[in-house]
């Protein structure tokens, strides 16, 4: 992935709607939200919400499918996965980050 893609994903969460709207499609997983279900879930007027997809669609954080007359969103999960590879890659030079003393704590 390179360095733009991950500014422009990262520049796309950094806005508190969008990154509820991003969290609530991981959530749900594949199976997506239709707009309207998202909108009453997070309280976002139907415009917002819109507008906000819009910029995590052109981010590649989230997908579009119609389905008859609905619109179906899901969150990207290849370009997730990319975006926190890139910023692991080379974590800690390759070095377990935390002792398993550590990890265990943190769960």
């Amino acid at each position: 992935m390179e360095e733009m893609e991950v500014v422009k994903s990262l520049a796309a969460l950094a806005q508190p709607l969008r990154l509820r709207v991003f969290r609530a499609l991981v959530i749900v997983g594949k199976e997506g939200l239709t707009p309207g279900t998202m909108s009453d879930a997070l309280g976002i007027p139907a415009a917002t919400l819109s507008f906000h997809l819009k910029e995590l669609m052109n981010a590649g954080l989230v997908t579009q499918e119609r389905a008859s007359r609905h619109l179906i969103y899901r969150a990207a999960y290849d370009r997730m996965n990319s975006v926190l590879g890139y910023l692991s890659e080379n974590c800690c030079q390759g070095a377990q980050c935390l002792d398993e003393t550590t990890a265990a704590c943190k769960h």
